[in-house]
């Protein structure tokens, strides 16, 4: 299984990114999509998952600003993200969890002015 991650950048605090993410491989029809994110010095944080069946959980910190989305018959998770202010900037991970946690590459938000 292989997760590819795209759409981070550099944007200015109170603009807006999404992020994209499909899976390829052995995919589970149950199964948990999301994405994680870290910032320099931090631990990893989750941000927002989805489970295949549509129910979410957000990071408090993200609440009402971002919304996580997936499209199933395309194994693709996506996350919407607005208001983005500076402590937003982090490396996002996207994830899969189907029996055991799956990792994609890191997409850098920057927010910044």
């Amino acid at each position: 299984v292989q997760l590819q991650a795209s759409g981070g950048g550099l944007v200015q605090p109170g603009g807006s990114l999404r992020l994209s993410c499909a899976a390829s491989g052995s995919i589970r029809s149950i199964n948990v999509m999301g994405w994680y994110r870290q910032a320099p010095g931090e631990q990893r944080e989750l941000v927002a998952i989805m489970t295949s069946g549509g129910i979410t959980t957000y990071a408090d910190s993200v609440k009402g600003r971002f919304t996580i989305s997936r499209n199933n018959a395309k194994n693709t998770v996506y996350l919407q993200m607005n208001s983005l202010k500076p402590e937003d900037t982090a490396v996002y991970y996207c994830s899969l969890w189907q029996g055991i946690l799956i990792w994609g590459q890191g997409t850098q938000v920057t927010v910044s002015s």
